[in-house]
């Protein structure tokens, strides 16, 4: 384990949690993008290329988001975990800071999403020609004072947005989200969503491999 990529460039690093010859798990910082954008090279794949050439993109998350991101090695090993994530045998769990204070002790968002093309990049709910997405969420604390909720998330598909959208739908958007938040969003130093958790069998040796990063706010 390193505590930083020996390549990292930019002003932030990433951590890298494991590597094999499978696959890589990544802690990213908020604000760095999975992949290349349009107009900035700088993201988490290309450093983790530099010291391992053979890395391939497996999943993604959005660029305010933080947390656990995992690559594989070769095109094989992609094929392998593409499809462990495609049939829902890789476990994902966040963690999220939400405005207000959120009924009930958990529950499940079941609400399809769409490209809200005239918006760009936000996302939508469309019951009619959305694709199927699914959330469940738990309460981990309540912050009265502050009037925000702690909760875990464990979407069951990986759709653009998801947590986000799904969370804003039912009244408590993600605190720090300029998208779909209040407009006082903008004031907050990042956004308060953080992937915890990987849980997946080994593509080549078959044993369960568990990852978790704490959230760090």
């Amino acid at each position: 384990m390193w505590p930083e990529s020996a390549s990292a460039v930019g002003t932030v690093p990433i951590s890298v949690v494991h590597v094999d010859e499978a696959f890589i798990v990544i802690d990213k910082p908020p604000g760095l993008l999975a992949v290349p954008g349009r107009q900035e090279s700088d993201c988490v794949w290309a450093r983790v290329a530099c010291d391992w050439p053979d890395a391939r993109i497996v999943h993604r998350l959005d660029q305010a988001t933080s947390g656990l991101m995992l690559f594989a090695r070769g095109a094989d090993m992609q094929r392998q975990l593409s499809i462990a994530f495609a049939s829902q045998r890789v476990q994902k769990a966040y963690e999220a800071v939400v405005h207000g204070l959120v009924d009930g002790s958990d529950g499940v968002i079941d609400a399809p999403l769409a490209a809200d093309w005239p918006n760009r990049p936000r996302q939508r709910i469309d019951a009619t020609g959305g694709k199927p997405a699914r959330t469940s969420w738990r309460v981990a604390a309540r912050e009265a004072a502050a009037n925000r909720t702690r909760v875990w998330l464990e979407p069951t598909t990986g759709r653009t947005h998801q947590l986000r959208v799904h969370l804003a739908s039912i009244g408590h958007a993600i605190v720090g989200d300029t998208l779909y938040g209040p407009a006082t969003s903008a004031q907050e130093p990042r956004l308060l969503l953080h992937a915890t958790q990987l849980s997946f069998a080994h593509p080549v040796l078959g044993a369960a491999q568990q990852f978790r990063s704490p959230a760090p706010f």
